[in-house]
């Protein structure tokens, strides 16, 4: 293990000191640098070897066997699985950076969940958080342009990263060089303020620093006092969600005490607000209550009175040795790996007091929680995995899911005509399970649906619960479908016979009561729409009354009786009569009679509109008129009415009106409906053989639910 550092780049450097990254940076001079930053975040010498043999993996045939057979399995992994990684970022940026603006925040989102993804060995994301560091520290040295998404990327997935695993010297750069690639004016400006006032600034803290060291010593607390640096990004942050202006922000003092324990922690804090003003409401005490990474340190905001007058603002950390290494450091601080005799590396956690794995996982799922708003439930360790369409877009799956699976999270059309998948260019059995960070490809019908087997669990095509819902409600809908063409099929044999296929069948499902015609076709299909209620609708109208049709023609001298039907006429023998469709008379109504030419006598209802218009023009035409009494063959003589109905539009209305009156043993003739911002005109022509009758019916219309009024036109 003594010389595995040395091995390891002796092994890389032929194959890689030549070459170039995307960035231009010579990938040797990356690997150095890389292998620096992770010695200086706590990692071992191990870790640091690894740095070199992530970058080998691309030039060997076989570098899992290959690099296992000379450094050992557990160094394959690593290496491979970070290359991996690797690979996957660079496609998933290059997918986001031709997205839409709304499809590439899902898929910065994805990516930081890809790379969780990728964590169950923590080396891998402390090998790309250096790899990161170093390729802003690198833009920035060579003044070099840094692609947008990289910078985005490096700001809203690896610095909150670094935060959440509590390794701040990290996160901090990462911070301030990102933001120097994305806000460069910004940057510049708050750099030179921040210049401007550095020596003022500087002086006075160092004044306040050697006081403090030295009062404290006085009173038996041994500290180590240090100015703590500025973080441009946090300033910039402080004052947008603050609203403040650069003075305020610029002005405040920071500086950091380090005790030996606890107990001095609190004589630290006790003597410097005695000797300044705190700030209430600026106190926080995270060694009481940590935060959820396992930050510790009392923070505090003080004010030195001079003259009785408060000075500027002066925040102070106090904390242990062992606090600020692991705010320094974060987890990194807890790592120990060590040799597993003859299997060679084997990245072993420490164990003890403070257990680094469990720890680890614990700040990952926060991390987690954290981009999934607050939700908790399952680790993303134990239930997601993240796979790539051929474009580069990451899809989340289930933890097993399969290709088909993939494809119906894609589309659901692409599931339903999913016939076979390529895995990184392989073709797979459908219920292969998929693994992180593969690409997969559909190969699918032009048409057609899904297979029943989907659905048996022991066969395991489907993992996905949606999926598997998808494909049950295709099968529904194929019942559904046969239901309707067995209904359709019922109703057009039914038009057939009654002569009507010229009727619309759209208007057809409207006159009963239905929104379309499969709606109606589908409760037919199932037996719970008699064709009967069709025949009563379709039923033709009886004939219109012909001349003896028991309307009496007053008599006068000189005239005759037909013998007709009880018909009386004047003056002519079987004056053709006929009762008018415009008002629809019928017994005991008062009615009055008028000549027509051509089509004998037009009986109308006395206070109908058109007569009276037709009487005030040719008043010499009108002729008194009267109802025959009935007999014989007449006894059953029926006239044809029209009711008009005013109602709230509802499905299954005009089925609920014609109930009523099949009820009433009213024989529906011929309906008429119109529907107008959710009112329903109908019309219903019925017949009746006395108007007194039609009364109680109306009455009994106009108590259906929705009705407002229902009367005789």
């Amino acid at each position: 293990m003594a010389n595995m550092l040395a091995r390891a780049r002796a092994f890389a450097e032929p194959l890689i000191a030549d070459e170039t990254l995307d960035t231009g940076e010579n990938t040797l001079a990356h690997a150095d640098a890389v292998a620096a930053i992770v010695r200086a975040m706590g990692g071992s010498e191990a870790m640091q070897a690894a740095s070199y043999l992530v970058y080998s993996c691309q030039h060997l045939n076989r570098p899992q066997e290959v690099i296992a057979k000379v450094f050992g399995e557990n160094f394959a992994a690593l290496a491979v699985e970070t290359t991996k990684l690797v690979h996957v970022q660079k496609q998933a940026r290059s997918a986001t950076a031709n997205a839409q603006p709304e499809a590439a925040g899902t898929q910065t989102e994805n990516v930081r969940k890809m790379l969780l993804a990728f964590s169950r060995d923590l080396r891998v994301v402390m090998l790309r958080l250096a790899s990161r560091l170093q390729t802003l520290r690198h833009a920035a040295a060579s003044k070099q342009p840094l692609p947008e998404n990289v910078a985005r990327e490096s700001l809203q997935v690896f610095a909150p990263l670094a935060n959440r695993l509590g390794i701040w010297q990290v996160k901090w750069e990462i911070e301030d060089l990102s933001f120097r690639f994305l806000e460069p004016e910004t940057y510049k400006l708050i750099a030179r303020l921040l210049d401007e006032k550095r020596i003022e600034r500087e002086g006075y803290v160092e004044q306040l620093r050697a006081r403090l060291e030295r009062d404290l010593a006085a009173e038996g607390v041994k500290a180590t006092v240090q100015g703590r640096p500025k973080n441009i990004y946090s300033i910039v942050k402080k004052m947008r969600g603050k609203s403040l202006d650069f003075a305020q922000v610029f002005d405040i003092m920071a500086l950091r005490v380090v005790v030996a324990d606890v107990k001095d922690c609190y004589a630290a804090l006790a003597w410097v607000h005695s000797h300044f003003q705190p700030i209430d409401e600026e106190f926080d005490d995270y060694i009481a209550r940590p935060k959820p990474n396992g930050y510790q340190s009392l923070h505090t905001v003080v004010r030195e009175v001079v003259g009785g007058h408060a000075g500027k603002p002066i925040e102070i950390q106090i904390r242990t040795e062992q606090m600020h290494d692991h705010a320094e450091h974060g987890v990194a601080a807890h790592w120990a790996y060590k040799e597993a005799g003859h299997k060679g590396y084997a990245g072993v956690w420490a164990s003890g007091e403070y257990d680094a794995k469990i720890a680890v996982l614990r700040q990952l799922l926060a991390w987690e929680r954290d981009l999934s708003g607050g939700q908790r439930g399952q680790g993303l360790f134990d239930d997601r995995i993240y796979v790539l369409t051929p474009d580069a877009a990451i899809v989340e799956l289930p933890q097993g899911a399969t290709a088909v699976d993939f494809a119906y999270t894609v589309h659901t059309s692409l599931g339903h005509r999913c016939r076979g998948a390529r895995v990184d260019g392989a073709m797979v059995p459908l219920n292969t399970p998929l693994q992180n960070g593969q690409t997969v490809e559909i190969i699918a019908a032009k048409e057609g649906g899904p297979s029943r087997d989907w659905l048996n669990a022991d066969l395991g095509y489907l993992v996905s619960h949606r999926a598997r819902a998808k494909v049950r409600a295709w099968f529904n809908a194929q019942i559904t479908h046969e239901t309707v063409a067995r209904g359709r099929e019922a109703v057009e044999k039914l038009l057939q016979r009654e002569g009507k296929t010229a009727l619309k069948l759209d208007d057809l499902a409207s006159q009963l009561g239905f929104k379309s015609a499969d709606n109606l076709f589908e409760v037919v299909g199932k037996d719970e729409f008699s064709l009967r209620n069709i025949e009563m609708l379709l039923r033709p109208p009886e004939p219109p009354p012909g001349p003896d049709d028991g309307v009496v023609i007053k008599k006068a001298r000189g005239s005759e009786q037909s013998g007709r039907g009880g018909v009386l006429v004047v003056g002519v023998s079987s004056l053709m009569t006929q009762l008018a469709k415009c008002c629809k008379p019928a017994p005991p109504d008062a009615i009055r009679g008028f000549v027509t030419k051509g089509h004998g006598v037009s009986v109308h209802r006395a206070d109908c509109s058109n007569f009276r218009t037709m009487a005030a023009q040719n008043g010499e035409r009108v002729i008194d008129v009267e109802w025959g009494a009935q007999k014989g063959g007449d006894a059953g003589s029926v006239y044809a009415v029209d009711v008009a109905v005013e109602a709230a539009d509802r499905q299954g209305l005009l089925r609920d009106i014609s109930d009523v009156l099949a009820r009433e043993k009213m024989n529906v003739i011929g309906v008429q409906t119109q529907s107008v911002k959710g009112t329903a005109w109908m019309t219903f022509t019925v017949e009746i053989a006395d108007v007194t009758r039609l009364k109680q019916v109306l009455a009994v219309v106009a108590a259906v639910p929705g009705v407002r009024s229902a009367r005789r036109r």
